[in-house]
């Protein structure tokens, strides 16, 4: 045999021998996932066991309780962050039973005018003049946004794992606190302010050249 055909050979057995390799390989391959198929799967189990994925089944039953009309004027809104320390069993054992929690509350307060308590002795009309007494502002909504309050931090004892309740009462705190805050920085004032500076334009633009607004 001449070497061309030597080479032919031995090329043709390489060939041959690379396809085989290759077979082995994808064997082993196939093999090898079967073999660890319910390994793998028991892995899933385990991983959706220790951290699972809750599922919500609302009541396909909804009872609506009451249907009122309202006619409120919200004229203002407060956007508030505060931060709440809520803490328990904080004394010499502390350090076993204690448990501490700082929460990041975001709240928003929104106030206006309930334009349906405005009854007709509280409008007169005086040649030109428009006389309005509008209601008291007051407080529609002051609640926290759930999905940008969070707690920031929490320290519990050796011997416990926390007070369940802790939390609900930072958060019950946390809405009186924003509460507080708005009121204080004068959100009825202003809402009061709003509405009257609203109405105004609106019954100006209606044909009223003069309106005034009397004390409540």
């Amino acid at each position: 045999m001449d070497r061309s055909k030597t080479s032919l050979f031995l090329l043709a057995i390489l060939i041959i021998l690379a396809a085989a390799a290759s077979r082995i390989v994808k064997t082993i391959e196939t093999t090898t996932r079967q073999a660890f198929a319910p390994a793998n799967a028991m892995l899933t189990e385990a991983a959706q066991i220790l951290h699972p994925t809750p599922t919500i089944l609302p009541d396909p039953v909804t009872i609506i309780r009451e249907i009122e009309a309202l006619a409120r004027l919200e004229t203002i809104q407060y956007s508030v962050e505060k931060v709440i320390t809520a803490e328990t069993n904080q004394g010499t054992f502390g350090f076993l039973f204690g448990d501490k929690l700082l929460f990041v509350a975001h709240g928003r307060v929104i106030a206006g005018v309930d334009l349906a308590k405005l009854t007709a002795d509280d409008i007169e009309i005086d040649g030109d003049t428009l006389k309005i007494r509008l209601p008291l502002a007051e407080v529609f909504v002051a609640t926290l946004d759930n999905d940008k309050s969070y707690v920031y931090d929490r320290d519990t004892g050796l011997l416990t794992k926390g007070q369940t309740h802790l939390e609900t009462a930072a958060r019950q705190a946390a809405e009186k606190e924003i509460l507080n805050a708005a009121l204080e920085d004068g959100i009825l004032h202003q809402a009061q302010v709003n509405a009257e500076n609203f109405l105004y334009r609106l019954l100006r633009d209606l044909g009223y050249p003069t309106v005034e607004f009397l004390q409540p």
